[in-house]
């Protein structure tokens, strides 16, 4: 299912906000998306373009999208990244209707806020080739300066060891306004050479197709696909509001230069808001998997959540079907591996809801004390996204929380009563 699909078929299920009026690409357009956090907006009308926002801003969408239930979401991308499948690649694509030069200028791409450093694409994925590694796909901020160049912001990752390996510069395709199964596969961490297309394909399947002018796989399906090269040449990016909400270090980064754009005829443009649900739902959920599989070695773990409070990055509740005391603690240990940039793992029994934070709060708040379940690690490395870490070391003291209760209860039950269900509708009638 493309983007546009499950557009239709929000709007259908009357899940989506649809804005006629005309909306300004600088700021008014991020106005609005943040003012509807939560809610799929279509704005028909962005100085003429089409743009669409908060379209996988829950969990809940992100499984209809995937046509799964929220429940099995944990277990579906993990058995993804586990094992995944190549897709198949066809010609004549969707996403190849128009090709054009490239003036990025005539795409609705937002400003967002003040301080930002210039207009934003925040929701592209760059797909690239090596010839030992093959294919990879991965999130990268666009920051436009000119109407062909963008600053991209390239992290120590497996792009830049692509571009390292290529002599410092290497052909790129990047896409926009893709489905759910891709965005989610762009934001996971695995090793170098597992291709991010199979976890995607795995997801759900969809269709690759080569780009034009390009060494590169782009989804078929997608809204635009702008094709170039990341060059030798650098230029500042920044400032940018980040995964915490707060802006991010200016920085030199190497210069994206796009040459061409494929795109659909009437394309739908995808804004992805900087530090909004979204943002934080594709960055954290690829994480749940990996620390699901590192707490399964030491307990029997039942459901990960890498809570919206905590930025989606910082903050993780795990629960867990405890056998033995000593399970919480080491429950702790083995979520901070599955993800190091976690600061905070709250572990709790698997009667609670890690979704509800006011439940989680509860279990806290009676499972807890904190001589005896509270796990401080100091001086370790953490996230380059905390404000609060070591701005030069990123050093940051982890937590973690033990709020399951005993095997054997000692004076008061640790279990909430439950209270008869009643149908009330019929004594309102």
């Amino acid at each position: 299912m493309a983007l546009r699909d499950f557009i239709a078929k929000l709007e259908q299920e009357g899940k989506l906000v649809r804005i006629i009026k005309p909306v300004k690409k600088k700021f008014e357009a991020a106005g609005i998306l943040k003012a509807l956090d939560g809610k799929p907006v279509l704005l028909e009308n962005v100085e003429g373009k089409r743009v669409v926002g908060n379209v996988l801003s829950t969990k809940e969408l992100i499984a209809e999208a995937l046509g799964c239930r929220t429940g099995e979401l944990v277990k579906r991308m993990g058995d993804a990244i586990e094992k995944p499948e190549m897709p198949e690649t066809i010609s004549g694509a969707p996403c190849q209707e128009v090709v054009e030069n490239a003036d990025l200028d005539r795409l609705p791409i937002l400003t967002h806020c003040a301080k930002d450093g210039g207009p934003y694409v925040s929701s592209g994925i760059v797909f690239a080739r090596d010839k030992e590694y093959g294919v990879n796909a991965s999130f990268h901020r666009c920051m436009l300066f000119e109407k062909n160049k963008f600053a991209i912001r390239i992290l120590p990752r497996h792009l830049q060891e692509y571009i390292n390996r290529n002599g410092g510069e290497l052909d790129v395709a990047m896409a926009i306004g893709m489905d759910a199964n891709m965005m989610l596969a762009g934001g996971t961490s695995v090793d170098i050479g597992v291709s991010e297309l199979g976890i995607a394909n795995k997801l759900k399947p969809l269709e690759f197709t080569k780009a034009r002018t390009v060494d590169a796989l782009v989804p078929a399906d997608a809204e635009i696909i702008l094709e170039g090269r990341i060059i030798s040449e650098t230029h500042s990016e920044g400032p940018f509001v980040d995964l915490t909400e707060t802006y991010d270090l200016v920085r030199d980064q190497q210069v994206f230069e796009v040459k061409k754009i494929t795109r659909r005829k009437d394309a739908i443009y995808h804004a992805l808001l900087p530090g909004a649900l979204e943002h934080k739902l594709l960055m954290g959920m690829p994480r749940e998997p990996t620390i699901f599989k590192e707490v399964s070695k030491v307990a029997k773990c039942v459901d990960v959540s890498i809570t919206p409070g905590g930025c989606s990055w910082l903050h993780a509740v795990v629960a867990i079907k405890k056998d033995k005391e000593e399970d919480g603690k080491k429950a702790i240990e083995a979520a901070f591996k599955g993800h190091a940039s976690l600061k905070l793992a709250t572990i709790v029994d698997d009667d609670i809801n890690i979704l509800d934070p006011l439940d989680v709060e509860w279990a806290v708040a009676t499972r807890f004390q904190g001589d005896k379940g509270l796990v401080l690690k100091l001086k370790e490395k953490g996230s380059s996204l905390d404000p609060s870490a070591d701005p030069n070391t990123r050093e940051t003291c982890k937590m973690g929380l033990d709020a399951t209760k005993p095997l054997v209860a000692r004076g008061k039950n640790f279990t909430k009563a439950e209270f008869p269900k009643v149908d009330v509708k019929k004594f309102l009638e």
